[in-house]
């Protein structure tokens, strides 16, 4: 039985690894400075500095005071309901514009494609899309966010090539065998590539859960209004009541003591949780290979 060779590393694989593992460090110490300055004790994370990522002792204190405002539970499902739907209707527009595009004896394909790539290139402008919102009675409701971006014109084109990648032998098979085309495209474009739309979705999740300025200009009631919209408000702002509320602000002497970068950081963690909880179920949908499990040709 011969033994197994040891691997070994050349001097620029080392180099590398330890390179990715500082771009790593760069992008994690900060999130873990930001959790551990949120569960601080008040009284002591004035004193973290930005590379720390223990907490200083342990309190809860900054979430009980984001959440003590009222409006922030409702807006959080705010931001959830438009993100699922919104990323839902996004896919299945996409996908399913990609796959009429990507058919060969698509009538006027270069016109339709040449208008697309000037709608993405020349964006129209807000005043004109407030307009159109308004027009149809779709200001301070929830699909004036959701439908005025349903299509990424550049997300399209990726997913084109990805479709682009299945063989066209396959499609004429399908057809042969009496498939119509909702069939060919749930069955075999959809799963083979599934990494590329997994992709796609976990763009338009990101957008839809981080997006402030169009639910800041559409949504104005605050039972409609969005939780990055309120997060944003003290955060960039320094909006102490946004976040807290103005009642609870004037009633609990609690919150003299609180220390409000720790406030910010609890807030920013409400934000990005969400939004990494997606990540894992993103993840398992990648393949290796597009056409994995597909017939040779």
């Amino acid at each position: 039985m011969k033994k197994k060779l040891a691997r070994r590393f050349t001097p620029g694989q080392v180099l590398l690894c330890l390179l990715m593992v500082l771009i790593v460090l760069t992008m994690v110490v900060p999130l873990l400075n930001i959790l551990a300055r949120s569960l601080s004790e008040p009284s002591r994370s004035l004193g973290m500095s930005g590379m720390e990522i223990i907490p200083r002792g342990f309190s809860t204190l900054n979430y009980q005071v984001v959440f003590s405002n009222n409006l922030i539970v409702p807006a959080l499902f705010n931001s959830i309901f438009i993100t699922v739907v919104g990323t839902v209707i996004n896919v299945l527009l996409t996908t399913t514009a990609a796959y009429v595009l990507t058919r060969p004896r698509l009538m006027f394909k270069k016109y339709i494609m040449g208008f697309l790539i000037v709608m993405m290139l020349f964006d129209p402008g807000l005043v004109p899309e407030y307009l159109v919102i308004q027009k149809f009675g779709l200001m301070n409701n929830h699909w004036s966010v959701i439908l005025v971006s349903a299509v990424n014109v550049y997300y399209l084109v990726i997913c084109m090539r990805y479709f682009e990648a299945v063989p066209n032998t396959l499609y004429e098979a399908a057809s042969m065998e009496g498939a119509g085309h909702p069939r060919i495209f749930a069955q075999i474009y959809l799963p083979l590539a599934k990494s590329g739309v997994a992709t796609l979705s976990m763009f338009y999740a990101v957008v839809r859960w981080n997006e402030y300025f169009r639910p800041g200009i559409y949504l104005t009631s605050s039972s409609k209004t969005t939780l990055q919209v309120i997060l944003r408000q003290f955060v960039v702002s320094g909006d102490t009541a946004a976040i807290i509320g103005a009642q609870n602000l004037l009633n609990y002497n609690e919150f003299a003591k609180i220390d409000y970068n720790a406030l910010k950081s609890a807030t920013i963690v409400i934000a990005i949780v969400p939004i990494l909880l997606v990540y894992p179920l993103v993840l398992r949908f990648y393949a290796k290979d597009i056409m994995a499990g597909s017939v040779k040709e």
